[in-house]
């Protein structure tokens, strides 16, 4: 009878570092998706930033552009709506 209960202990022992190894990995596993959650919210938050960014400078070359071309035609000078586009871009980057 003291061997079964030998043998019992050494079966006890043996599974318990399992499930340490497993507790673990699943910590590691919920890390490592923390990680790429805060990655990934990082980029969105940038991306949003960047939108609105290009949305504004893209309405004010849209303003800039209408300007040069009211001028333009004011003052009968030469030119198409291409050049107004170009200039207006010029005009906004600087």
């Amino acid at each position: 009878m003291p061997e079964k209960k030998i043998v019992a202990k050494k079966a006890s022992k043996k599974a318990a570092p399992k499930k340490k190894v497993a507790v673990k990995r699943v910590a590691k596993k919920a890390a490592v998706k923390k990680a790429a959650i805060k990655k990934v919210a990082g980029k969105a938050a940038k991306k949003k930033i960047t939108k609105s960014k290009v949305v504004g400078t893209e309405a004010a070359v849209q303003l800039a552009a209408y300007l040069i071309f009211k001028d333009r035609i004011e003052n009968a000078l030469p030119g198409d709506a291409v050049s107004d586009w170009l200039a207006a871009q010029e005009k906004v980057a600087s």
